[in-house]
This record gives C-alpha cells, structure tokens and sequence, in this order.
C-alpha cells in the first residue's frame, strides 16, 4: 500500500517547493508551480495543481480533505498565512487574506480576493473577480455579504489553523494497518 502523497514536477522547472514542516496526506496531489509555507497542512485527496499559474499557500494554512487549488495565466492561487479551507472547498485563481476561512464546500473563482478574517459560509459561490472586505460573512449564491463578524464567530475559527497543525503532527505519526483488521469477524 502506497502511502505517499503525490508530488510532481512539470515541465522540466515547475517543481512544487515544500517547506519541511509542511504535511501532505496520503493521496493528497501536488503538481507543477505550488509552494507550500512553514507547517501548512494539505489533507487526504486535495487536489494542488499548478501546471498554468502559481499557487501559493502560506505558513499554518490548512486545506482540508478534497479541496481543489488551481490557477489560470495570470490569476495565481494565493492564500496568505492562517487560511483555513474546509473540505472540498474550491479556490481557483483567487486571493485569499490571513485568517479567512473558506468553508466546506464553497467555491472561490478566478480574479475574488477574500479579506482578512473572512468568513464565506459552507456552500458559498464567490463569482470572478468580486471583493470581499475584512472580517465579514459571505454566504449564498451568489455569494452575499451578509454581515460583518462578531468576536464570537472570530473566535468560532480563529484556532482552526493551530487544531490542524495539531493533527498533522498525529497524523504524520500514523501506522498503515495491514493484513487482517478484524474486519471480516
């Protein structure tokens, strides 16, 4: 069993640039022009495709389980330290400010940039090209600034990054099972 994510360069120079504190599930993808900041975590089938443009992803961010990156000519896939993306969320040639948090299922599309300490509300639609501001809520689709945060809602998120980093380290740790696992008893 292989449990390796898979790490690829293109083109001869489009080589992924891993920092050593970063953690990359089995099955998790990583291809072309992507570098990957101190301890950002990329979990188990996300996808990091930058064959076309860059995809950037800073220090203590976490891509959740089946997240897709990826990034047209000239519309680089960013997200700054602290991002949060939770599962298969989608961000796709966008711009995504510290401590924002994506959520489940909520796509991002080339040209939106994401404020600081934003939050776009699981299932959201982010269209090309729109601006969110700081430390608001953006949910629907379209998506709609709803409001701006409370402390309460920063605070619901503002951990997520160090809990993923926590499970990373348990994570790396973990010991494939093989042969029988009482499964069949």
């Amino acid at each position: 069993m292989d449990t390796s994510p898979y790490i690829a360069a293109l083109d001869g120079d489009a080589t992924p640039q891993i920092h050593p504190e970063a953690y990359i599930a089995p099955g998790a993808v990583v291809v072309g022009r992507v570098r990957l900041g101190r301890a950002a975590n990329v979990w188990y089938g996300s996808v990091l495709r930058g064959d076309d443009e860059l995809i950037e992803v800073g220090e203590e961010c976490n891509i959740q389980d089946l997240c897709c990156l990826h990034a047209d000519p000239r519309e680089p896939a960013v997200l700054e330290p602290r991002v949060s993306l939770g599962h298969k969320a989608m961000v796709h040639g966008a711009h995504v400010e510290t401590g924002a948090l994506v959520g489940i299922g909520a796509i991002v599309l080339g040209g939106a940039r994401i404020g600081a300490g934003s939050l776009v509300a699981a299932g959201a639609l982010v269209g090309p090209g729109k601006r969110i501001p700081a430390g608001v809520l953006v949910a629907g689709v379209p998506g709609k600034i709803i409001r701006e945060l409370t402390d309460d809602d920063r605070d619901s998120f503002a951990r997520t990054p160090d809990n993923y980093m926590a499970k990373a380290a348990r994570h790396r740790a973990a010991v494939p099972v093989t042969g029988d696992t009482g499964a069949d008893r």
